[in-house]
């Protein structure tokens, strides 16, 4: 059986246990899945725990990224799916495994699966840097998979889903931007509220509206053009264009 082509980035935010990256590491070379990145460990990186819960999947521990913030990590991803069983109260695309390895299988450029820490899972902030959030279907009463579980179920979709044509798709788009386009428009839009005056002071309130509008902009997958259009607006409805 061949493996599917582009495989996504497996990205671990803040994982707690060697151990659990070594087991996360051999899931991942099970499905022919091979880039791991990993944002803040917690016992720190390299992990001699992670050797022998690997049991063999040595390249993908010796080849694991490092990085410092979530953003960081995919900033050259095109489309980043956060996989949860909660959507932490925000409007959010969700998707199914299935659904999931559709959209990655379709897309020609970079793409992540996120995973977060044992204890907690992603957080609300990390949810926010994805573009759709996937659900692993689960006993409703014990839901909760450990970490290399999770993996493996979507590595288990991702050869599954080979040639399985996407349920819907785009026409005439090259895919979504890279997430370091994305948050620039962000940064930009943010930068003019905070001078305009439109955050609310008020205790909670600015986070909120912070939060808000990164959700609403990493929701639609705008094109690499659509960002900087975007970004033209922006300059455009604060500095008027000189005649020529």
């Amino acid at each position: 059986m061949s493996l599917p082509l582009n495989p996504p980035a497996i990205i671990l935010v803040r994982p707690q246990l060697g151990m659990n990256i070594g087991a996360v590491a051999r899931a991942m070379l099970n499905f022919g899945l091979t880039e791991l990145r990993l944002v803040q460990p917690r016992d720190g990186w390299p992990n001699p725990d992670a050797g022998p819960s690997a049991a063999g999947a040595d390249k993908v521990i010796e080849n694991a990224r490092v990085f410092d913030s979530v953003a960081e990590a995919i900033a050259d991803c095109h489309l980043t799916i956060g996989t949860a069983q909660t959507t932490r109260d925000m409007v959010r695309r969700v998707t199914s495994p299935a659904g999931c390895v559709a959209e990655l299988q379709a897309l020609p450029g970079k793409s992540a699966l996120l995973f977060g820490p044992e204890r907690t899972g992603l957080v609300r902030d990390d949810l926010l840097e994805c573009h759709a959030i996937c659900t692993i279907p689960s006993n409703p009463y014990f839901g909760s998979l450990n970490l290399a579980q999770a993996v493996a179920v979507l590595g288990y979709a991702w050869v599954m889903g080979h040639d399985a044509p996407p349920p819907t798709w785009l026409v005439n788009s090259e895919g979504p931007a890279a997430q370091h386009e994305l948050a620039g428009l962000i940064a930009t839009i943010d930068s003019r509220l905070e001078t305009n005056g439109f955050f609310n002071p008020a205790p909670g309130k600015t986070e909120t509206a912070r939060w808000m509008l990164r959700n609403v902009l990493t929701r639609p997958g705008f094109t690499g053009a659509e960002v900087q259009f975007l970004r033209g607006v922006v300059r455009h409805l604060v500095q008027a264009r000189r005649p020529s």
